[in-house]
């Protein structure tokens, strides 16, 4: 290797060859790495171009998507308003249209429940006890409807009060008995003088879908309600010795539609455990579910006690064996389907004196100076009149709060306050004779 790559003088003709052949060596490595460099930087230059372009490229493609984006959610909003606008229209429709259709089928289950009390041959009475379940499937199946539609509104509004177990388990029983005892089966309620927080309307109607399902699914047995307290929450429970339910169905039974039998034997549409679920939600009562095939279930739901309650069971006498006989019931009700129906229960069943009006102005001139013992009032009248101001305008005429029972067909929360606070008791559409007479009996007591 040479050490001196300089060319001197006095080196010989083969060492100065050596030193030019290193000399040009080096000179074309140097030449070799300044193409590359230059190559390097031009292709780096050249990406960067490139890239430029794509970004422009990928730029314009965001905007356009940005502007796409931004036309999407403005039709978006467009058909959330128009969606809800709809929904609202829904709900006001069966608002309104829920009076019109529960007001024959109330009528319906007057004359239909003085019918049976009438003498009738074997065919009647199987025709009538037909009709009796036909108009229970519809009443049901309209329930339904008007509380998932209820349930799916936003603007829902509940009114939460007191509500005593008590009396809520005693209407059930009146209104459940015949159904139970046509299956053979005892239906039995714990009595309790537990008071709840609770939409006493809604609570009423979980309350409803529980222990008709549970009659519903039980072939042999029977059906017990009551209450266990736990902390600050009592738990409202129902037992059943039905067919119980597999452990991968416990959570579809509570979708719409789904029936755990398809027994065509067994009645309804699917959609009463649905209801309690979303108004349970709705109203932040927890709900459990337990069961054992073949052997029965029990659900639970959780309801906030009210500060105070005492314990011990009630004591509070059953309603429906208080006489009712002799005392005057004032009507006032603008059907006149309804009014003969209301006159037919209250005075050849209930051996009441039925003095029956269509209006706050009839009434006035129907009472006179001898006010009623109680007041029924439809709430919906004509004109704009309504029964709330047919109960006050009787009420101040004689200077007394007449007791009172609104009957409605609208689950509207501003009806359930202005009844509490006038202290009037509110009942729903369809009547049914033996709870009227229950509820009756109780105000008269």
């Amino acid at each position: 290797m040479l050490r001196d790559p300089m060319l001197r003088d006095n080196d010989g003709p083969e060492r100065q060859v050596e030193k030019l052949r290193r000399i040009n060596q080096v000179l074309i490595d140097r030449i070799d790495r300044l193409e590359e460099s230059r190559g390097s930087a031009w292709s780096m230059f050249q990406a960067a171009v490139a890239l430029e372009q794509e970004v422009m490229v990928r730029t314009r493609d965001l905007e356009r998507a940005l502007a796409d984006l931004s036309q999407r959610n403005r039709e978006l909003a467009v058909a959330r308003a128009s969606a809800e606008e709809a929904n609202r229209s829904k709900t006001r429709f069966l608002r309104a249209a829920s009076h019109d259709l529960l007001q024959p089928l109330s009528a319906a289950r007057l004359f239909l429940s003085m019918l049976t009390d009438t003498p009738m041959s074997d065919l009647q009475a199987e025709l009538t006890s037909r009709l009796s379940g036909a108009f229970e499937s519809v009443e049901q199946l309209m329930h339904a409807v008007l509380d998932i539609s209820r349930l799916d509104s936003q603007r829902i509004e509940f009114h939460r009060q007191p509500v005593p177990l008590g009396d809520l388990f005693r209407r059930l029983a009146v209104e459940f008995a015949p159904l139970a005892e046509a299956k053979g089966l005892r239906l039995s309620f714990v009595p309790t003088d537990a008071v709840v927080e609770s939409d006493p309307v809604f609570l009423r109607r979980i309350a409803q879908n529980l222990v008709s399902n549970a009659i519903k699914y039980t072939h042999k047995g029977g059906v017990v309600v009551g209450a266990r307290r736990r902390g600050d929450l009592c738990w409202l429970c129902v037992y059943d010795t039905g067919v119980g339910i597999p452990a991968v169905d416990r959570n579809r039974i509570f979708d719409e539609f789904q029936r755990l039998s398809q027994d065509a034997g067994t009645p309804g549409m699917g959609l009463g455990l649905s209801i309690v679920r979303r108004a349970c939600a709705k109203l932040d009562h927890p709900i459990r579910l337990d069961s054992e095939a073949m052997r029965g279930t029990v659900f639970r739901v959780g309801l906030p006690l009210v500060n105070g309650d005492p314990a011990g069971p009630s004591a509070r006498p059953d309603n429906t064996a208080l006489p009712l006989r002799g005392r005057v019931a004032l009507v006032v009700e603008n059907d006149p389907g309804m009014r003969r129906g209301y006159e037919m229960i209250l005075r050849d069943r209930l051996g009441m004196v039925a003095r029956v009006t269509g209006g706050t102005a009839e009434a006035l001139a129907t009472m006179g100076d001898d006010p009623p013992d109680v007041i029924l009032a439809d709430y919906n009248l004509e004109n704009g009149d309504t029964g709330v101001d047919a109960v006050r305008a009787l009420r101040r005429a004689v200077g007394q709060a007449i007791p009172a029972v609104m009957i409605t067909a609208h689950r509207d929360p501003r009806i359930a306050r202005s009844c509490a606070d006038m202290g009037v008791h509110l009942m729903e559409k369809p009547v049914r004779p033996a709870e009227l007479a229950e509820i009756l009996g109780g105000i008269l007591a």
